[in-house]
């Protein structure tokens, strides 16, 4: 039996539109962050083998679906929102291990015009405008979205796999490219 004060949080969640951040949950449901904290770790054992599990990038929290229901909430919702071409899939890559990255940084790295792709994967959501980059030009930022998270069964950014040289280390350049903001 969970305590009043993970039932609490938990109907937030569940009726928020957006992740929804450590304090706020305190200051709505009367708690101390520390309390909060407890209750969400209460919350994400309750979950345990469920199709729902809490999803949190930083100090921001979401109440998702689990990954391994994924086929059977996109077959009731009609959405084919994991189909993602070769070409959108190597953007999106870039995107995720490099933000906030301009288009022109993924065009670099990719080889190709990306336009687009960029355009396909801001209509999905799965990435957003993160603001400009302060250079001549003043570039767009990209980076990824909760949306992307939640389609590839992410609970955060560091959750993303770790590039690996041949020899099987773990590539430095992997480990320091992102910010792991999420907004």
């Amino acid at each position: 039996m969970r305590s009043p004060l993970a039932n609490a949080i938990e109907a937030v969640l569940f009726v928020a539109e957006k992740p929804v951040s450590r304090s706020e949950l305190a200051k709505t449901v009367n708690a101390t962050p520390r309390q909060v904290d407890a209750a969400l770790g209460e919350l994400a054992q309750g979950y345990a083998g469920t199709g729902l599990r809490l999803q949190h990038d930083g100090d921001d929290w979401q109440l998702i679906t689990s990954p391994e229901q994924a086929t059977f909430v996109a077959a009731y919702l009609g959405a084919d929102r994991l189909r993602v071409s070769p070409a959108s899939l190597e953007t999106l890559a870039v995107i995720a291990y490099r933000q906030p990255v301009t288009r022109a940084e993924v065009e670099a790295i990719r080889g190709v015009n990306c336009d687009q792709t960029i355009y396909t994967l801001t209509q999905r959501r799965l990435i957003e405008e993160r603001g400009r980059r302060e250079t001549p030009g003043r570039p767009i930022l990209y980076g990824t979205t909760w949306e992307f998270l939640e389609c590839f069964g992410l609970s955060s950014l560091d959750d993303l796999p770790r590039a690996l040289s041949p020899e099987g280390a773990i590539t430095l350049e992997a480990t320091g490219a992102r910010d792991g903001s999420v907004s």
